[in-house]
């Protein structure tokens, strides 16, 4: 029995207890594993969504009541956000609503790069949502990772001063979605703002886990742009935001184009509604902003404190488990404390794929495989070669690299964690016969 004290939230989730399948025809409790893909709901947020709904109603321009409600709902939304992040005096910032991270690197990519020859820095630990729409449209550098994954912060003002007036942006991720490390957003904002660059955060795994001061401590270490999804702060109705400087809203196009991005249209001539609303084409997903203030203010409930010991508390039971055990192979520095609940394994002689399936037709667990998304970090932590990671490209029958993944939310449980580790033990037993 452990003696850890340990925080139960689980009253709070919807969905948790369900009863799932076995390949053996038993149904058990599942267990989800897999939350930095994405979060059960909070009961909060069904509840005030199922209840808002006999009011729902289009944004804007609609003169009716229900319309009238949504609208309000909607743009004080934007209010909630800024003063999360502790902007709520600072005028120069807006939000912008999209339907997650991925959109919303893609807008700012869009609106905020002028030419083919500016320069964004960003790094080998990133997301493909991080790094792809930056390779589309400019010139990218990246800086690299080291024996541990963790990032070769020298290497940035290395990249800065060599690129000194023609870097435009440093895009970097706040969390790696991989191995859960949390990247000193400040100190990087710092360097950016020193060598006139400004600094863009996707905040998808660090938001949901670490307070983030977007006012910065120092005045010149602030977070100028920051992106991140509601689905994974347990809010998973299509939504997501990007925070960021009005004036770059202001001084470009829009993202996408159609109704409701316009003042006027004229036969020859366009003339563009102001920032924010702009850069929300189409029907706003006023149910989701309305997900997303609510799982914000129970997580402010909560408070950072909590959630960052409870799932550091499951981390490392898990890590001293998985040390314990045979055969099992983890990336990393499982002694970095600073790191998000994320733990990436393999097995030896196990294929990934097939230990994850394992888990779930034995005991219902959930946990994501392969490459997350990251492939070139994940081909850095498997120590594979470009070459040798083209030649899964050019023949599909081979298998895969990629690793496990287990990542932790607020109401997961020591108990789902020894029965984790007790699967574990038995799937290396099995293969061993």
């Amino acid at each position: 029995m452990d003696e850890r004290k340990e925080m139960n939230f689980r009253e709070l989730f919807y969905g948790i207890d369900n009863f799932i399948p076995t390949k053996f025809g038993k149904k058990v409790t599942g267990i989800n594993f897999d939350n930095a893909a994405t979060t059960p709901p909070l009961k909060s947020v069904v509840s005030c969504v199922d209840s808002f709904l006999p009011w729902y109603g289009s944004i804007g321009r609609g003169k009716g009541y229900k319309s009238t409600v949504s609208t309000k709902v909607y743009n004080e939304g934007r209010a909630e956000i800024l003063k999360f992040f502790n902007l709520k005096r600072r005028k120069d910032y807006t939000v912008v609503f999209v339907k997650n991270a991925t959109e919303g690197l893609n807008l700012l990519a869009s609106v905020l790069v002028d030419s083919k020859d500016d320069v964004v820095i960003t790094s080998r630990m990133e997301h493909h949502s991080n790094d792809l729409p930056w390779r589309a449209i400019c010139r990218v550098e990246y800086i690299e990772v080291d024996r541990w994954g963790r990032l070769k912060l020298k290497e940035l003002e290395e990249k800065l001063y060599k690129n000194r007036g023609k870097v435009k942006f440093v895009s970097i991720t706040g969390a790696s979605n991989v191995t859960g490390y949390v990247n000193d957003i400040h100190r990087i904002s710092y360097l950016a703002h020193k060598y006139g660059a400004k600094i863009i955060v996707d905040g998808a795994q660090l938001v949901p886990h670490n307070k983030v001061n977007m006012c910065g401590y120092q005045g010149n270490d602030c977070i100028d742009f920051l992106v991140f999804s509601a689905h994974k702060m347990y809010a998973p109705y299509g939504v997501g935001a990007v925070v960021g400087l009005r004036e770059y809203f202001e001084n470009n196009g829009p993202f996408m184009l159609g109704g409701g991005t316009v003042d006027a249209v004229m036969d020859d001539d366009v003339y563009w509604a102001e920032a924010p609303e702009k850069d929300e084409g189409g029907t706003p997903n006023v149910l989701g902003v309305l997900a997303l203030i609510t799982a914000i203010k129970e997580i402010n409930k909560i408070g950072y404190n909590s959630i960052e010991k409870h799932e550091r508390m499951l981390s490392d039971y898990l890590i001293e488990g998985l040390e314990s055990i045979p055969k099992v192979i983890m990336y990393g520095d499982n002694r970095d404390r600073t790191r998000l609940g994320i733990v990436v394994l393999n097995v030896e002689g196990i294929y990934h794929e097939d230990l994850a399936q394992m888990l779930s037709d034995y005991r219902g667990i959930s946990v994501r495989n392969g490459c997350f998304c990251a492939q070139p970090y994940a081909k850095r932590l498997l120590n594979i070669s470009e070459r040798d990671a083209l030649k899964y490209v050019l023949n599909p029958k081979e298998p895969k690299p990629g690793m496990v993944r287990v990542s932790f939310g607020l109401y997961n449980t020591i108990y789902e964690v020894n029965e984790f580790l007790n699967v574990m033990e038995y799937i290396i037993m099995k293969y061993k016969k």
